[in-house]
């Protein structure tokens, strides 16, 4: 059932983006004993899609795990089968029920937990970064655990449909102290959501791996004008505006 709904997702983001990609060198080298927290900025709705594409790209051995809101989670119950619990944000209980599931959860070393840390949808350019606390808490009670900070933007480029970027940044290990924690997690996600705006701003694609992608451009009459004119000159005919083999001025 995961295999199966990640496949769909890789064809969602397919259809509706440029390209996916993700800065390089990619993930970081982590322990490959300790649970890992992947947690994220909140930039949009293609969020959760996109950490499942990545997910399945890059942790294939991993089973994950997340985070939805629970009245939400009941009109899509089948998610459940893939991962996916419930927890009401921003009281007691929803905080004590995130705990107890992240808990057990990352008790399993080959597991995985992917939470998209600020809660509610904000703009990936916003300063100061602010993260709900539970993210904190969670590795103060889980000494093996790392936290790998993800950044996400969307932007357009070159063509008629946007980029889907990410970058991960360096591992934040686990502590005993939540305030501490807290802190090193917020300073280690914006400066990874800074690398990330710096790439996105230098519109180059050598600087990404593409994951996913198909060729794009301009279609109709003009697209068969560039067709024709190339071919007049001799010269293959490339539709994209800017290609993964050009560099940005």
């Amino acid at each position: 059932m995961t295999r199966f709904f990640a496949g769909v997702m890789r064809r969602q983001m397919s259809a509706a983006f440029r390209a996916v990609r993700v800065a390089r060198p990619g993930v970081p080298a982590m322990p490959p004993d300790a649970p890992v927290i992947v947690y994220s900025n909140h930039p949009s709705w293609w969020d959760p899609a996109f950490c499942i594409v990545l997910g399945s790209t890059f942790f294939p051995d991993r089973e994950g795990y997340g985070p939805m809101e629970a009245a939400a989670l009941e009109r899509y119950g089948f998610m459940r089968r893939i991962g996916i619990f419930g927890v009401t944000p921003g009281t007691p209980a929803g905080a004590a029920a995130f705990l107890r599931a992240g808990r057990r959860i990352l008790e399993d070393p080959r597991r995985m937990l992917w939470v998209t840390a600020q809660g509610s949808f904000a703009d990936p350019r916003a300063r100061p970064l602010a993260l709900q606390g539970g993210v904190a808490r969670l590795m103060s009670r889980m000494p093996g655990a790392v936290a790998l900070p993800l950044a996400l933007e969307y932007p357009f480029w070159s063509e008629k449909r946007p980029e889907a970027l990410a970058a991960f940044g360096a591992p934040v290990p686990a502590g005993p102290d939540p305030a501490t924690l807290e802190a090193a997690l917020c300073g280690a996600l914006e400066a990874t959501q800074d690398d990330l705006a710096a790439r996105a701003m230098a519109r180059d694609p050598a600087a990404f791996e593409r994951i996913l992608g198909r060729r794009a451009g301009v279609g109709g009459v003009y697209g068969g004008w560039q067709r024709l004119r190339a071919a007049a000159m001799g010269r293959s005919h490339d539709p994209e505006h800017l290609s993964d083999a050009d560099r940005a001025p």
